[in-house]
């Protein structure tokens, strides 16, 4: 056991025996105190439980029902055969209307893609409605699973209007790359988000457990004249992302 690593963590073990307060929870505070002093970071891997519960002379149940409280909150994350880690997480401004790439490529991340599909097709009601589109008019659909790092961080169907994007298999990189050097790159966009469940397809496809939380955000954006031009389907894992806004007081 690396002590050294366990006193990162938690420093002198008698400062887990506060009165009235669940051993669990203490170890829960201890935890999130070290991340938030930036003692351990994202990515970080904790020690292996049997080494938390010695060093602290209490039981791994005790120290299991902690992290499982963690995990649950989306502080840490669990990969079978490698251990427990601090979560990453990508502090995303909604402010500012960029694309996943621009937002990883900002934070020095490596990122690439998985092709799920790229076709030209009919649009369906949602199309129409968000795009402003007859059912006659085509669109081009691309749905892809997004990494940063080797990591699946966002599952993105994207669909376009045929007349500014005809050939699916014109774009390869940004989709905003691609619109800018058609002069009709989008500047600004309406964003929806929620919390929903996410489905065993999706689960299979971000490494993440059926059923886990997830934000999905549905963006419809805009032309410098006014016209629809992007209709997204995102699906963020819950234990990747802090979305953040500046708010004004209009009074």
């Amino acid at each position: 056991m690396n002590q050294n690593r366990v006193n990162e963590l938690f420093g002198a073990a008698e400062e887990l025996r506060e009165k009235g307060i669940p051993l669990y929870m203490q170890v829960k505070k201890a935890i999130l105190a070290s991340i938030s002093a930036g003692r351990v970071l994202g990515g970080d891997t904790l020690p292996p439980e049997r080494d938390l519960a010695k060093y602290l002379d209490i039981s791994r149940v005790t120290v299991r029902r902690a992290i499982d409280e963690l995990v649950k909150e989306d502080v840490l994350t669990q990969r079978q055969g490698a251990g427990t880690f601090v979560s990453e997480r990508v502090e995303q401004p909604l402010n500012h209307l960029r694309s996943f790439t621009e937002v990883m490529k900002a934070r020095g991340k490596a990122i690439t893609s998985k092709w799920l599909d790229r076709s030209l097709g009919m649009p369906h009601e949602d199309e129409c409605k968000a795009l402003e589109l007859s059912p006659e008019q085509e669109v081009v659909r691309f749905y892809r699973l997004r990494y940063a790092d080797d990591k699946p961080m966002a599952l993105e169907l994207a669909t376009i209007p045929s007349n500014y994007i005809l050939n699916p298999f014109a774009m390869e990189g940004s989709l905003y790359d691609l619109l800018e050097q058609q002069g009709c790159r989008p500047v600004r966009a309406f964003q929806r988000l929620r919390a929903i469940s996410i489905d065993e397809q999706r689960a299979q496809l971000l490494d993440i457990p059926e059923l886990s939380a997830v934000l999905y955000i549905e963006r419809t954006a805009v032309t410098q004249a006014g016209t629809p031009i992007e209709f997204t389907r995102s699906w963020f894992p819950g234990d990747s992302y802090d979305f953040v806004a500046e708010i004004h007081n209009t009074i």
